[in-house]
């Protein structure tokens, strides 16, 4: 399965982003509220700078406390993204997010993001091929 397949089955295809220069605070109270796990920093809503996850924010507090949330989601952010293009594998994805050991991947048209995948999309959909393969499998057996 490709890519630009998993964005084309799930729900929603919005990509929430936060501009770099807000606070820490505003986007964990965003990820509480939309129930995600990710923002992507961007300053326009198409180019990612950057992304924020849970896990960013839950090693600063271990590490400063809370005086981390008045720090600008630009500080804190992950700046070194990998991203994917619609025409990637789920096999190639998944072994990008398992390297990285990150669970969110924006999907990108050239310059421009087209949506985010997380690791449950990506897993969601390879359990679907399996299922097809074997059910495939099962009736090359069976004769049918």
């Amino acid at each position: 399965m490709l890519v630009h397949q998993i964005l084309q089955s799930k729900h929603s295809s919005e990509v929430f982003t936060i501009p770099p220069e807000t606070p820490v605070s505003k986007a964990a109270e965003t990820m509480s509220q939309m129930k995600i796990g990710a923002l992507v920093v961007s300053s326009d809503g198409e180019v990612p700078l950057g992304i924020l996850s849970e896990r960013d924010i839950v090693r600063e507090l271990g590490k400063r406390g809370t005086a981390c949330l008045d720090d600008k989601t630009e500080q804190m952010m992950t700046s070194k993204l990998v991203t994917c293009t619609g025409a990637e594998t789920t096999d190639g994805v998944l072994a990008k997010m398992t390297d990285g050991r990150f669970r969110h991947m924006p999907v990108m048209d050239g310059e421009k993001m087209i949506g985010l995948i997380s690791i449950g999309d990506v897993v969601k959909a390879r359990l679907s091929e399996l299922s097809m393969e074997k059910e495939a499998l099962e009736g090359m057996i069976m004769g049918h």
